[in-house]
């Protein structure tokens, strides 16, 4: 006789789960509590549909926070694992220019959605929608609606992380693991919007601007890419990479500061030449058109530098590879791509399982990971599922 398998919850991680879990051996059910499946993989999808990064294992590896915890699953299932296995369902992918890998022919969230689809159906795997996971019984069963008993021989959540609620990734099972005495982490935003308090009149001169080839830095660290000022602050996958190290400084000092490199790939005494031979006789000019600085950019280091600085072109060029900016607070939860906290990694082993919970796994983003933006949280969630698939498969 089949075992049976309940999958809570309908993102990437799960449906790779239920993709490869031996059909011959277990009796899959995914639970879903929309209408629809994936509905956060949709949404993610439209603002850039980055499957992946292309980058080598040992440095995507590398992105993840804490990186060890990871690594297992993504060696088990890496990137290039995945783009194959893609191809193999009608997804062909290609490398971008930002070395993040996308579908091929304008494909749509939509398309691989139901190309995944398609695999659980040849699969049996059979899905239940309008199923909210309510709880445990005290025999460790598990119930949907209140009213909906359900005993598995494995139990596996999937239920995402505390952003984005209209996708149904609301967080709200937290108490519910809490009450078990599962160990949780309160939910913070992470790849999200950070507050700077503007001045006024630089804001409103400025907002929307985008601060293209630069470098952020904090806690030494450092992200190259793109921001854009907006009146709550910066955002942008330059700041977003750096926002561990930024949640770390404003839990213990209430704010973070952040140095901007607005030329990082001119080196300081290029810089300091540029600025000193330049023919033009107003400072703004050399920088706009020697240093081929934005407007928004010169408008940063004229309201953040004295006079007597701005008009120095040693510390003009120290400010320009070196600019601080102070951080004062994140988003709102439902704001942010993503977050971290939920279930404390150390309440899980190797495989996922929960340690005073036989049989009953968690994965994807409702554990307390964090990943930047680029391909990495997708390639995590469905990486996991995968190596718990593997693992389920080998069990007597």
């Amino acid at each position: 006789m089949k075992k049976l398998v309940s999958i809570i919850g309908g993102g990437p991680a799960a449906l790779m789960l239920a993709a490869f879990l031996d059909c011959e051996k277990f009796k899959v059910t995914v639970y879903e509590k929309n209408k629809t499946l994936g509905r956060k993989f949709l949404v993610a999808g439209k603002g850039g549909f980055n499957l992946t990064h292309s980058e080598s294992i040992t440095e995507l590896i590398a992105r993840y926070t804490p990186a060890d915890f990871l690594e297992k699953a993504l060696l088990d299932f890496d990137n290039e694992n995945f783009r194959k296995w893609l191809s193999s369902i009608g997804i062909p992918t290609y490398i971008g220019s930002s070395k993040r890998v996308y579908p091929e022919n304008g494909f749509k969230p939509i398309t691989v959605l139901n190309a995944i689809l398609a695999v659980l159906e040849k699969q049996g795997v059979a899905i239940q929608y309008q199923h909210t996971w309510t709880g445990w019984t005290s025999e460790n069963s598990i119930v949907f609606n209140t009213d909906t008993t359900i005993k598995s021989d494995y139990t596996i959540f999937a239920m995402g992380g505390g952003s984005w609620k209209v996708t149904g990734s609301d967080g709200g099972w937290l108490d519910l693991f809490e009450r078990e005495n599962i160990p949780i982490v309160p939910f913070q935003s992470s790849n999200c919007a950070y507050r700077v308090n503007w001045p006024e009149d630089f804001i409103s001169e400025h907002e929307g601007s985008p601060l293209k080839n630069i470098a952020i830095s904090c806690c030494n660290k450092t992200q190259k890419g793109e921001a854009v000022i907006t009146r709550f602050g910066l955002e942008g996958n330059a700041i977003y990479a750096l926002s561990p190290q930024i949640r770390q400084k404003l839990e213990s000092q209430q704010k973070a500061i952040v140095f901007l490199d607005m030329k990082p790939t001119l080196r300081y005494d290029d810089l300091l030449q540029k600025i000193r031979k330049s023919t033009f006789k107003k400072t703004s000019e050399t920088l706009q058109k020697e240093v081929k600085l934005s407007p928004a950019q010169i408008g940063l280091l004229k309201k953040y530098l004295s006079k007597e600085i701005y008009l120095n072109p040693e510390l003009l060029a120290q400010n320009i590879k070196k600019l601080s900016l102070e951080i004062t607070g994140t988003a709102p939860l439902n704001d942010a791509i993503s977050t971290t906290g939920g279930i404390q990694l150390n309440a899980v082993d190797d495989n996922f399982q929960l340690k005073n919970k036989n049989h009953t796994y968690c994965i994807g983003e409702m554990l307390d990971w964090d990943a930047p933006t680029g391909g990495y949280l997708l390639q995590a969630c469905f990486s996991m599922g995968m190596h718990l698939a593997r693992h389920l498969n080998k069990v007597p």
